[in-house]
């Protein structure tokens, strides 16, 4: 069925904003997880790094985990395409950074110091889900210093699932994960089984300065539909 929809997918350039198929699928991947805005990338490692990169310029800082994806497994790509420095902090058994650590990690305003930006946490982390106490915790000591929050959720849709509470649509307990981030990055062909593909949610403003993020970084294709 889903190679069937492939093959009569309506199609355009979506590299103009034209590809009806994308169009769709963006405005619904939004809708979904509550965001204004949704950009479809060819995968999870570049919609991590336009994130990053649409959160943090050149010589900013971002807070991440020891083991997590965007710091140990996309090729460090948000130092090396975005001249922006990671600060890794250790993960314990769940995957969890420790609140003291994230509060100590961050650099005070001094010319001496990357300026510390944002705040990147993953849910799922190594077959972890992330509890909600966690997330707003973590989120909230974020937002106490003016950092940005992303969340690495190639595997959100499989932590929806494990974490829905009686009662609860996976939908409704995927927007309630989402409501923590600023912007978050989810893949299609994790746990949705689709060919290819990713989505990175946020503001309108984010999205547009991802969109010349992806155009650089060669994410921008044309009959994607």
């Amino acid at each position: 069925a889903m190679r069937a929809a492939m093959f009569a997918a309506p199609l355009g350039d979506d590299v103009y904003g034209d590809d009806p198929s994308v169009n769709a699928l963006q405005e619904r991947i939004a809708d979904m997880l509550g965001y204004e805005a949704a950009l479809f990338m060819p995968t999870g490692t570049q919609s991590n790094l336009c994130g990053l990169m649409a959160h943090c310029q050149r010589g900013d800082e971002y807070i991440v985990g020891q083991s997590a994806h965007t710091y140990r497994y996309e090729g460090g790509g948000a130092a090396v395409l975005g001249s922006i420095q990671p600060q890794p902090l250790p993960l314990n058994a769940a995957g969890q950074m420790a609140l003291a650590d994230i509060t100590n990690a961050i650099k005070p305003d001094d010319c001496h110091f990357a300026r510390t930006r944002l705040l990147c946490l993953e849910n799922t982390w190594n077959g972890h889900v992330m509890p909600d106490a966690y997330l707003s915790q973590a989120c909230e000591v974020a937002r106490s210093k003016a950092l940005a929050t992303h969340l690495d959720g190639a595997r959100v849709f499989n932590a929806a699932v494990a974490s829905a509470s009686p009662g609860q649509s996976t939908f409704e307990r995927l927007r309630q994960i989402a409501d923590h981030f600023d912007s978050i990055s989810v893949c299609f062909s994790k746990g949705l089984g689709a060919p290819m593909g990713s989505a990175l949610c946020g503001t309108k403003e984010l999205i547009e300065r991802a969109r010349r993020i992806r155009k650089m970084a060669g994410g921008g294709l044309r009959q994607t539909g």
